[in-house]
This record gives structure tokens, C-alpha cells and sequence, in this order.
């Protein structure tokens, strides 16, 4: 969006909640004639407080608050015509558009080319033109609740058609039923070893075994059937410096990328996805990037010779793994996944049987960190499943939704629960 149209936005667009089907029994005390500041109300995006250009104001038993915010947040596009004091809010979803034409100080809305009537009328509050969101809800789907006790608003955005992968061990084959219903999986059956040199034939990460008619070739040759993007995913750490001694060297990065591209060309994979960890922890941070920089633009440069996909696995750049370039990987690969989790360690509480979900405040906060360097359209959010629960699945989705990422990733399959699935399912709309 232009800078001059994003600031008439920021200027002139909100939008209000009022009572009635979209609010449940919402009738606030404070409520006065002229209006009244009422800034101890909370307003949560998928269980998630959603910060607004606007503190909120109760008029007329009407609690208003920034429509700007709540629409981007919800994917939904908004234009307005200063001459005729119209706004125009438009959104497409699964082929089907919704448009809403709204007029300044008229009860009169027009929704897909038809006169519908509004409650309140939409109007000017200190520059910025608000609107009751019980209209907007039921126009582009989203549910509102109102908490007379704790004054919050909790808006739980529609279902969308979002991007998804998965990561698959060889303990998942629990969830293989899955794949096909996603939009790529990345086949964890490979690794750069302690001493350097690419393997598929580890003690964690390696081809796996045939489990009846269950075999490495059916599942990805069934993932490609189904139109899902099979990954031959690399992993490798730097606990050893195996990875600093790889990128470093020119030699050793010509031979690993050769050994990775005739691995995935062999077993007839799509794309390659690296999942190189730990960078830049102890090592000259720079000097990290820009070999870490080298390697994979060698590595792309090679997979789109051979018509693969580069996807990277990525610590967030809030973490103390410093040793990745968003900018510049994200120039280079198709996808990057931002791994937003290991932010506690067991003392926090957080890893092996004490697992809990990640902090959602740095989630939120590695996201908008890798926005201020890549383009959305790259970024997927990473999802550690181990950690994290029905409710809390709900909240990730809803960031990656409210900063409209290309999608999500679950790491991993055979570890998620019946109550995790059904989260996923009421918020994605999966492929198949």
C-alpha cells in the first residue's frame, strides 16, 4: 500500500461493537449520551489482545473502537473516498467477494450491490470514522463475545484457506493419513552429520524402513499425487560446529550441496528444505551471515537448475541464534519458517515432560522482527506442537492470520493431539 493512502487509512478508518446478536448481553453502565473514554475495555483477536490506534469509547451503550485495525487484522481490504466520505471494505475468500460500501453519517450500508439497514450509523470520532461491528461481523464472518465482568470484546476471526506443512519423522506415520490434505511436508530423513558430511542414514534422521505397503518412495510419490510438495528436509546443528565448518569452506559447502541436490533428485523429491540450527550463538554473528549468506545462495542457484524448491527453517531473529540474514534468505528461498518456540528452557518450564506453550508475547514479536526484512508472502510460522495446546494452537493461527502470513508449520506429525487437530481444523481450511 502506498504511504500516502496508508495515512488517510490510519486517519480516518474504526469501527464499533454494539449490542445485539454479535454481543451478548452487552450493555454497559458506563455508556452516556456524548460519549465517554472507556479504556479499561480489552479486545482480544483470537484470544489475543489486539492493540488499536484508538483507545476505546462507549456511545450511546456502543463500545467503539478502530475499524482499521480490526480489518486488516481480518484480511479485509478498505479504501476511502474522501470527496463523498464513503469507505469501501472488500474481502475474497474462497472465490467468493464480499463488498460493503459505507457512507458517513448514513444508517443506509450497501452490501454486495444491496440497501441494508444499520443500527448505528457510521461517524467521525476525533478524525477517525467508526462503524458497529455487529454489521461488520456478519458481513465477512467474524463471531464477537462480550465479558460484562472482565470488559473484554473477543473476536474469533472466520476460518481461511491458509498454506500449510508438516513436518514428518519417522515416528509419524501415525498422522501419514494427513499429508494429502496438506500443502507440502518436509520428510525429515536426512542430516549433516557431527564430522560435516551429508547422511540419510543416521541413528534420528535417515530413509525409513517399508512398514507393510508403507515405504520412503509410496510416500512421497502419494504426497505428489496429491498435489502436496514433498520436502527432502536437512537437518543439522551447530553443537559441534559442524555447520561453522561447512558454510565456511568453500570445498565442504560444494560438496554438501551436491550430495543434498543428488539425494532429492534420486528419491524424486520437489523441494529441499534446510533446517540448520544453532548459528551465530557463539560464533562472529556477521561472519555467520555471510557465510551462512554463501551457502545457500549456491544451494538455490543449484535447485532451480534442477527445478527444485528452496525452503529454510529459521531460528526468529528474537532469539539467540543470530547467525541468519531474513533479508537476504528471504530474497534467496521460496519459503522461510519461522521457528518461534525453545524460548524456555526445563527451568522455565517449557521442554520434555514439563512441556507448556511458547510465550505468545514473542511469537508476536519474532513475527513482526522478520516482517521488518522479508516480504509475509515468504514467512510461514512454525508451530512446536510438543509445546503448545488446543487453546493456544487457536492464538498462533490467529497472529499468522492477523499479519497474513503465507501460512503455518507444524512440527510435528505423530505428535499432535485429537484436541490440537480439531483447533487446526476449525481455524485452517485445509486443502482436501
Amino acid at each position: 500500500m502506498k504511504r500516502n493512502k496508508r495515512n488517510i487509512l490510519n486517519m480516518l478508518l474504526a469501527v464499533s461493537l454494539i449490542a445485539g446478536s454479535g454481543v451478548a448481553a452487552f450493555t454497559p453502565r458506563t455508556a452516556d449520551a456524548a460519549g465517554s473514554s472507556s479504556s479499561s475495555i480489552q479486545i482480544l483477536l483470537d484470544g489475543y489482545p489486539l492493540a488499536t490506534t484508538v483507545s476505546p469509547v462507549i456511545i450511546q451503550n456502543t463500545t467503539l473502537v478502530p475499524f482499521r485495525t480490526i480489518s486488516e487484522a481480518l484480511g479485509v481490504s478498505v479504501t476511502w473516498n474522501a470527496s463523498n466520505k464513503t469507505i469501501e471494505a472488500v474481502k475474497e475468500q474462497d472465490g467468493t467477494r464480499t463488498e460493503v460500501l459505507l457512507t458517513l453519517d448514513s444508517k443506509q450500508a450497501v452490501v454486495n450491490g444491496k440497501s441494508v439497514s444499520l443500527t448505528v450509523a457510521p461517524r467521525s470520532i476525533s478524525g477517525s470514522t467508526v462503524i458497529p461491528l455487529s454489521f461488520f461481523s456478519q458481513q465477512f464472518g467474524a463471531q464477537v463475545q462480550w465479558d460484562q465482568a472482565t470488559k473484554t470484546v473477543s473476536i474469533t476471526s472466520p476460518k481461511r484457506d491458509m498454506y500449510t506443512l508438516g513436518f514428518y519423522a519417522l515416528s509419524s506415520v501415525s498422522d501419514a493419513p494427513v499429508i494429502p490434505t496438506l500443502d507440502a511436508v518436509a520428510f525429515g530423513w536426512s542430516r549433516i552429520d557431527e564430522n560435516g558430511t551429508f547422511t540419510q542414514s543416521g541413528k534420528d534422521f535417515k530413509l525409513p524402513q517399508p512398514l507393510g505397503e508403507i515405504t520412503a518412495d509410496s510416500l512421497i510419490a502419494d504426497a505428489s499425487a496429491a498435489g502436496t510438495t514433498p520436502y527432502l528436509m536437512v537437518y543439522s546443528s551447530d553443537v559441534k560446529g559442524e555447520l561453522t565448518k561447512i558454510v565456511e569452506n568453500a570445498e565442504a559447502r560444494q560438496q554438501a550441496i551436491s550430495d543434498i541436490i543428488a539425494a532429492a533428485k534420486d528419491k524424486e523429491f520437489s523441494g529441499i528444505l534446510l533446517d540448520f540450527e544453532g548459528l551465530g550463538l557463539t560464533t562472529d554473528k556477521a561472519a555467520t551471515r555471510s557465510s551462512f549468506n554463501a551457502f545457500v545462495k549456491q544451494l538455490a542457484q543449484e535447485t532451480r537448475a534442477s527445478g527444485l524448491k528452496l525452503a529454510l527453517a529459521l531460528h526468529p531473529l528474537n532469539s539467540s541464534y543470530q547467525g541468519y540474514d531474513y533479508k537476504t534468505l528471504g530474497e534467496l528461498a521460496d519459503e522461510l519458517i519461522i521457528m518461534a518456540y525453545d524460548y524456555q528452557t526445563k527451568s522455565g518450564g517449557s521442554t520434555g515432560d514439563e512441556a507448556a506453550p511458547e510465550p505468545i508475547a514473542k511469537v508476536d514479536e519474532a513475527i513482526r522482527l522478520a516482517l521488518q526484512e522479508t516480504n509475509k508472502d515468504k514467512l510461514i510460522l512454525g508451530l512446536n506442537l510438543h509445546s503448545e495446546n488446543a487453546a493456544s494452537v487457536t492464538k498462533l493461527i490467529g497472529l499468522a492470520k492477523r499479519y497474513d502470513l503465507k501460512g503455518i508449520a507444524l512440527w510435528r506429525l505423530g505428535l499432535i493431539s485429537a484436541d490440537e487437530w480439531s483447533s487446526l481444523r476449525q481455524s485452517v481450511e485445509f486443502k482436501s
